[in-house]
């Protein structure tokens, strides 16, 4: 089937074409661009939920518990959950995708997992892409579920509207969570698994350190007119939400307070200055990587490496001095 072909069924509501869809833009950057292209108008309508973490803080069931309370407020649901990457056939392990029994069979879900295949920020290197797809597909919740992350792990702050980080009561999470990386991305916290002992204690800790930051007065905020009242684009303070993914408890309120933050962000202009560092961002990236594919494309840039690449080895230039060439080569060459 051509793409032409899928973009047809595609714009016809099939399940099929959607996921064929996505792995041309996971697997075939050549292509991707130009179906990304036809899908861009399409794009902009769905909300985009982070959901990250150490390992083991029961994220995937909270995903599953999410989806389902999304689902009950007749809301369509896209899923996309980054696994670990099997050592065999390069794929995701789908461990995620198991621990979602409830909604495969749900018609208004659309759950993919994706591999990260050597991504190092807890996302695979598409999944914006992904999200992009199910957005144009129009599915109002988009929930990325990142695989189990360290403090430096943190492109989720840029792939989703809001992130929310979720905890487990157990020791070295407290730890965690002082270091800047996830407390910095955090726009809402959940205890996960509340019902065993330190819960209380985990939910004190992250409400003293966001009190803190709170107070920290912040010379890059700006303000926005909103009626007759002022609101500053970064005035949200992240709130704690306590949660038992495995008997759904909390997840209802988790998902107020998600749907708060949205109209926060609508009602402050941050949705809007979020797009624009998104878009900017997205720009920039696909300019390199265009950049970068057409230049190692060209016979005489290759050419030129290997003369280089010679000279470096019989001790006449360095690596650093090569690249310099090649980089005044290329501007001089327009």
């Amino acid at each position: 089937m051509t793409t032409r072909e899928l973009l047809a069924e595609f714009r016809a509501g099939s399940k099929r074409a959607c996921a064929r869809l996505m792995s041309v833009v996971e697997n075939e950057p050549d292509v991707a661009a130009a179906v990304l292209d036809e899908l861009y108008p399409m794009m902009g309508r769905s909300f985009r939920i982070g959901i990250t973490g150490p390992p083991g803080a029961g994220k995937s069931t909270l995903v599953e518990k999410l989806g389902r309370e999304c689902r009950n407020r007749g809301k369509t649901v896209g899923i996309v959950a980054v696994d670990p990457t099997s050592p065999f056939s390069g794929g995701a392990l789908l461990g995620d995708r198991v621990r979602m029994p409830s909604l495969f069979t749900d018609p208004g879900v659309f759950i993919r997992s994706m591999a990260t295949r050597g991504g190092v920020g807890g996302l695979a290197s598409r999944t914006k892409e992904v999200c992009d797809v199910l957005d144009a597909f129009g599915r109002d919740c988009i929930i990325i579920e990142t695989v189990g992350v360290g403090q430096v792990e943190l492109d989720i702050a840029g792939a989703a509207h809001s992130t929310v980080v979720v905890l487990v009561p157990e020791s070295g999470d407290a730890i965690q969570i002082m270091k800047a990386g996830l407390m910095e991305i955090a726009d809402l916290f959940c205890v996960n698994k509340s019902d065993r002992e330190g819960a209380d204690r985990l939910v004190m800790e992250i409400e003293t350190m966001v009190g803190m930051k709170a107070r920290t007065p912040n010379p890059e905020c700006r303000t926005s007119e909103v009626g007759d009242r002022r609101l500053a684009v970064s005035d949200w303070v992240p709130l704690v939400v306590k949660t038992v993914a495995t008997t759904g408890f909390g997840v209802s309120g988790l998902l107020d307070q998600l749907e708060a933050h949205r109209k926060h962000l609508e009602g402050s202009g941050a949705m809007t200055e979020r797009r624009r560092e998104s878009i900017r961002s997205e720009i920039v990236e696909l300019t390199e990587e265009w950049l970068r594919r057409d230049l190692w494309r060209r016979p005489v840039t290759t050419g030129r490496l290997n003369e280089l690449v010679e000279q470096v080895l019989d001790g006449s230039t360095t690596p650093y001095r090569a690249a310099e060439a090649i980089s005044r080569d290329v501007l001089a060459a327009g």
